[in-house]
């Protein structure tokens, strides 16, 4: 792992200016970009740190606020160590921030960050990567559908309501997706069931998407999040492996 340099950068968007924070390696030469999506408690210490992680591998990597249309991150005050257990008052007040970002929005969005990051200097020409956790696997299915000609490969984890009924579900992005994808599917997650599971596998292999999903056995929703009680060390390792040998493909 090399050594990083982390600042803070504002990018116009269509809806107004998005605040993201920017690492890369501090030599300051141009690397592959990767386009990091938040998972629903938003950019923190504990998400940087994991950019962080991912920059000392050779990446310059943008962390946006998803939500920069409510204000600069947090959007809510959260504890350092984030227990929904420990407050229920906390999904009451996120889950109508969460449920308020619209696919339509995702894609604005999602070509402000990947023109500014086809801008930087830091960043080399070329096609980026897209990482996503939480949420943030469907901020990576809309992104990587809506711009197939600028996403190299995308992968998410833990994602949630990935191939649902609705009519924006991420899965029918699918037909679109020229990008290699990997997934990590936690195996106990409420937002995810089995058969959404099959649904979103079967509407990738349908689509021709080069891809990979797996369940990651005993792992909750959250397990890459060390700041949350569904922290698994081991699950949180396997996706570190599985992310970087795909960005070494992609790249």
């Amino acid at each position: 792992m090399t050594d990083v340099r982390a600042t803070a950068v504002d990018i116009p968007t269509e809806d107004g200016v998005a605040d993201a924070y920017l690492v890369h390696p501090a030599d300051d030469r141009p690397r592959p970009a990767g386009l990091f999506y938040q998972d629903a408690y938003g950019p923190r210490p504990y998400l940087r740190s994991m950019a962080d992680r991912l920059a000392g591998a050779g990446y310059t990597v943008l962390l946006p606020n998803v939500f920069h249309r409510l204000g600069r991150a947090p959007v809510l005050d959260l504890p350092e160590f984030i227990d929904p257990g420990a407050d229920p008052t906390l999904w009451e007040r996120l889950g109508p921030i969460v449920s308020g970002l619209t696919p339509e929005q995702v894609k604005r969005d999602a070509d402000a960050y990947l023109r500014w990051l086809a801008d930087s200097p830091l960043t080399v020409a070329g096609p980026v990567a897209l990482t996503g956790y939480c949420m943030g696997a469907r901020l990576a299915l809309w992104t990587a559908g809506a711009h197939p000609d600028r996403v190299a490969a995308a992968a998410g984890f833990h994602g949630g309501r990935l191939a649902t009924d609705d009519p924006d579900s991420p899965h029918l992005e699918a037909p679109r997706i020229t990008a290699e994808m990997y997934f990590g599917h936690a195996d106990d997650d409420p937002s995810l069931p089995p058969e959404q599971i099959a649904r979103f596998a079967d509407a990738l292999t349908a689509a021709g998407v080069r891809h990979t999903c797996e369940v990651y056995a005993g792992a909750r929703h959250g397990y890459t999040q060390a700041d949350t009680p569904a922290y698994d060390r081991d699950a949180d390792e396997r996706h570190w492996a599985a992310l970087l040998d795909l960005l070494k493909r992609a790249f």
